[in-house]
């Protein structure tokens, strides 16, 4: 019986999980959330990034975790069978989120690894959709991926279903442009559970932050807030900006749509939109001109040409 709900509901790929997110989808049309802003292109960006992973990602891991790992790591085989669950749902939930937290970092601050997460911040909306909105490359490479296969061969595989079952939800509401949250900011006698709540675990709030447009407001704050399933690593690694309201614009300044093919699979596929990261000529980094006196004495990146622009550009991210 455990096993069959674990499968069939309480999964990252289980029916439930599916069902939930058709459900919150069909609630942010229904309340106009996307505010046509769901174009033809964006449409393809979202749901080839929901479903081509499926068919890349999942057939990786299983090579990973059948191939692989018995042969590189023969004795390890249930080596944590005897652990109880509790533990193994502590260790799991640990190890695949923190290096996650790590792994989506590090596409922030190293220039080189930016274009693989660009696709993720391109858009100028929210919704459940941006939380699986990845170029494949950067996806193929999840590091908590990997981990937390590990640890299933291991032995943990029943708190790995249960606890990445947990974070699905927990991150797709976070990308979700439902302010779920919100209650707990306006009415005082829960600001004591917003408070802890917004410091555990990824809120709308901390998360769209995360996913502004621009920094001088306040409000947004793209250089930290890189949690996922737990905001409390951003607290810990001092990177955490609590403002309790929602940006009033999301996405990249200068982005003008890129072909979905270009941010699904780049750099195999070039971007055609001229001074674009993904363009065949374009800089690792970049933001508008009119941008950069706001964000130079700041940036945790160098400076970057584009093209022959005589004045420098800053990055944005």
């Amino acid at each position: 019986m455990l096993k069959y709900l674990e499968q069939t509901y309480l999964g990252a790929d289980g029916h439930g999980f599916v069902i939930f997110v058709w459900t919150l989808g069909i609630l942010e049309f229904s309340f106009g959330l996307y505010k046509k802003k769901w174009n033809k292109n964006e449409r393809w960006v979202d749901i080839t990034c929901y479903t081509l992973p499926k068919l890349v990602i999942r057939p990786a891991v299983a090579y990973f975790s059948l191939k692989f790992l018995p042969l590189v790591f023969p004795d390890f085989k249930s080596a944590f069978s005897w652990v109880p669950f509790f533990w193994g749902a502590i260790i799991i939930a640990i190890t695949d989120d923190l290096t996650q937290y790590w792994y989506h970092r590090l596409h922030h601050e190293l220039p080189w690894l930016w274009r693989f997460h660009r696709t993720h911040h391109s858009a100028d909306y929210m919704g459940m959709a941006m939380a699986s909105r990845q170029n494949v490359i950067y996806s193929l490479f999840f590091s908590q991926t990997y981990v937390t296969a590990t640890l299933v061969y291991m032995g943990l595989g029943v708190p790995a279903v249960i606890v990445k079952g947990v974070k699905s939800v927990i991150t797709t509401l976070a990308h979700s442009s439902i302010p779920w949250d919100k209650p707990f900011y306006q009415y005082k006698i829960l600001h004591p559970v917003a408070w802890v709540l917004e410091r555990t675990i990824s809120t709308p709030a901390t998360h769209h932050a995360h996913h502004a447009a621009t920094t001088d407001d306040g409000v947004g704050y793209y250089k930290g807030n890189f949690g996922n399933m737990f905001f409390i690593w951003d607290i810990i690694f001092g990177t955490a900006h609590i403002s309790r309201q929602y940006p009033a614009a999301y996405g990249i300044s200068h982005y003008e749509a890129d072909p979905w093919y270009a941010q699904l699979v780049w750099p195999i596929f070039k971007s055609n939109v001229a001074g674009s990261e993904l363009a065949a000529d374009g800089p690792m980094v970049r933001v508008d001109l009119k941008q950069a006196d706001l964000i130079k004495n700041d940036s945790i990146f160098s400076v970057v040409p584009i093209g022959d622009e005589k004045e420098p550009v800053y990055i944005q991210h």
